[in-house]
C-alpha cells in the first residue's frame, strides 16, 4: 500500500492532483460509467465539501501547503485562456489523464460553472489503477481567470486559481496559484507531485498552443 501511494503521488497530474489508495490494482475495464461518476461526484461534494476553502483545523491531522507556478506562452491572451481553461485540452498533456466527464454546466452572473470528473489510468504491476478526481471549475472569462476545487482519494483537496496576463509582443503569462490540503503525513509528497504534474501539463499546453495543435 505504501509503495503504491508513493508511485501514484509522484506521477499523477492534474487539472486535478490524484493520489489513489487501493488495496489491489484494478483493470481499466472496470471503469465507472458516467452515471456512476456523477453519483460519486455528488457524494464527494456533499460529504467532503471540497469547495470549502477553510484551512484545516489544528489537531485535525491535516495540513495545508501552497505553491505558485508560472509559464509564458507565445500566443494572445484570449486564445490562451480559451484553450487552457478547456480541460479536454489537458488530455495527453500528462500520460495518465484519459478522459474528462462533464456532469453539469451552467452560467450565472457572468461565471461559467462546470462540474466534472477527471479520470486517470495509472499502470502499476502489469495492471491499470483507476483514479477519479471530482472537481468544480468556475470560469471568469471577462476577468481572465478560472478557479477549480478538487477532491480525490485519499482525501486530497486542491484549490486552484489560474490567472492569465497579457504581455507585450502578443505573449501571455499564466500563473497557477495552488493550495493543497491533505493528511499531514502525506502533505510534502502531495505538494511535490502536485506541482510537478501541473508544471508538466503547463509545458504540454504551451507547446500545443504555440504550435496550433489545439
Amino acid at each position: 500500500m505504501k509503495n503504491l501511494l508513493r508511485l501514484l503521488a509522484t506521477q499523477l497530474l492534474a487539472a486535478s492532483l490524484v493520489l489513489a489508495a487501493f488495496t489491489v490494482p484494478v483493470h481499466a475495464d472496470t471503469a465507472d460509467d458516467d452515471a456512476e461518476l456523477a453519483l460519486q461526484w455528488q457524494d464527494a461534494w456533499d460529504t467532503y465539501k471540497f469547495y470549502d476553502t477553510t484551512p484545516p483545523a489544528p489537531e485535525s491531522g491535516r495540513s495545508r501547503a501552497t505553491a505558485d507556478i508560472s509559464i509564458e506562452i507565445s500566443a494572445p491572451v484570449k486564445r490562451v485562456f480559451e484553450k487552457y481553461s478547456n480541460f479536454n485540452n489537458h488530455i495527453g498533456m500528462h500520460p495518465f489523464l484519459k478522459r474528462i466527464v462533464t456532469h453539469r454546466e451552467w452560467c450565472r452572473h457572468g461565471t461559467r460553472y462546470v462540474n466534472l470528473t477527471a479520470v486517470d489510468e495509472i499502470p502499476y504491476n502489469g495492471a491499470i489503477v483507476l483514479s477519479n478526481a471530482h472537481a468544480q471549475q468556475r470560469i471568469h472569462e471577462e476577468d481572465l481567470y478560472y478557479e477549480t476545487d478538487t477532491w480525490s482519494l485519499p482525501g486530497i483537496v486542491t484549490h486552484q486559481k489560474i490567472v492569465f496576463k497579457r504581455l507585450s509582443s502578443g505573449k501571455t503569462k499564466v500563473t497557477e496559484h495552488l493550495v493543497f490540503d491533505a493528511d499531514t503525513s502525506l502533505i510534502d509528497l502531495v505538494v511535490t507531485s502536485g506541482v510537478s504534474s501541473h508544471q508538466q501539463t503547463q509545458r504540454g499546453l504551451k507547446t500545443a498552443i504555440e504550435r496550433g495543435d489545439i
